[in-house]
């Protein structure tokens, strides 16, 4: 039994309003009293397609989310590619909402979406997109703690990828899986498994840039927690090349920029004595990753609309855990040239 759309009243018999098919009322009356709310959604299918595409190159998430209520809808009768671009766009949706606020419902929600991804592009053979996608929702529900799910997703992923030779799917499988064996305090196997991530880069499919920089930015932080310093400073550098040439493309300072900045900062930490060989216990233990992120992101809001530059030194002491470089050895005299020690 349905129930009416303004008044509330429960009756097997209902009419559906003409144009939309969506909100049922008792009769004319309720139907002409709800009017002035329900004019605003009131649309025919055709023209909810067409007001979520537009939209979505406007990046409007909030006006797609409004139509969400209609997706199932606009599903029915689709085919499977056309059921994969609405999955995708509310997906993107969500994602641009979470990227606002942060929000568990948003998170859960590309979940939701990217696991009914996986079926569709399953039904069409695109086993690298469904890869992708596995690793897209195991990201998420990492996120909302459900280690055990995204684990299943991140090897189903592995799996696809070894099957298929799809290099950037094996990336980001094992990406995840590092990050994931890291946090349960299994170091060296989350070592070795970023450590074939960042093997797997220069082999992917299209541009990886942006996936090079998101490996790098987590294995260096893997290795300072492994204290194994001498496989860092060549990562170091190569994660500031390829942050600088990203910044370049973007015309500011990005995030990744940032990361680097602060690795590189965390670099100097460990050789501010320019010693050869770093023995635990160190005096200043490396920062984790997520607080290294946070100390970032602070910087990030406040640099990116004044296109202000960046030194290293500032963003340590911002931190306020590094010590001053010696000004002696070659990273002293690259990336803190303007705070050289005699």
């Amino acid at each position: 039994m349905s129930s009416c759309s303004h008044c509330g009243t429960q009756r097997a018999a209902l009419q559906r309003c003409s144009r939309c098919k969506q909100a049922s009322y008792c009769g004319a009356e309720c139907q002409n009293a709800a009017w002035k709310g329900h004019k605003k959604l009131c649309v025919t299918l055709k023209e909810v397609v067409e007001r979520v595409n537009e939209a979505y190159h406007r990046k409007d998430w909030r006006e797609i989310l409004k139509w969400e209520g209609r997706m199932e809808e606009m599903l029915e009768h689709q085919p499977d590619d056309g059921c994969d671009d609405i999955l995708e766009v509310f997906s993107c949706a969500h994602v641009g909402a979470f990227d606002s606020t942060g929000s568990r419902d948003n998170s859960l929600s590309v979940a939701r979406l990217e696991t009914r991804r996986v079926e569709v592009l399953g039904k069409m053979l695109r086993f690298r997109d469904q890869g992708q996608a596995l690793c897209f929702a195991a990201d998420h529900l990492l996120f909302l703690e459900k280690e055990q799910e995204a684990e299943g997703y991140f090897q189903r992923a592995r799996k696809i990828a070894e099957a298929h030779g799809f290099f950037s799917v094996e990336c980001e499988s094992c990406l995840g899986l590092g990050k994931m064996a890291m946090g349960g305090g299994r170091d060296e196997e989350g070592v070795e498994l970023m450590r074939n991530a960042l093997v797997c880069v220069p082999l992917c499919e299209g541009d990886a840039s942006n996936l090079e920089l998101e490996v790098l930015h987590y294995f260096t932080h893997a290795l300072f927690q492994t204290h194994a310093i001498d496989e860092v400073e060549p990562l170091v550098a190569r994660f500031l090349e390829a942050a600088n040439a990203e910044s370049s493309n973007l015309g500011h300072l990005s995030f990744s920029k940032l990361q680097s900045l602060y690795t590189s900062a965390r670099l100097h930490e460990v050789l501010c004595t320019c010693t050869t060989c770093w023995e635990p216990p160190h005096t200043a233990q490396p920062l984790h990753a997520t607080k290294a992120d946070s100390v970032c992101r602070r910087f990030h809001h406040a640099r990116i609309k004044t296109h202000a530059p960046v030194e290293p030194r500032a963003l340590a002491r911002h931190a306020g855990d590094l010590k001053r470089p010696c000004g002696r050895c070659a990273l002293c005299s690259t990336c803190c040239a303007g705070t050289r020690q005699p």
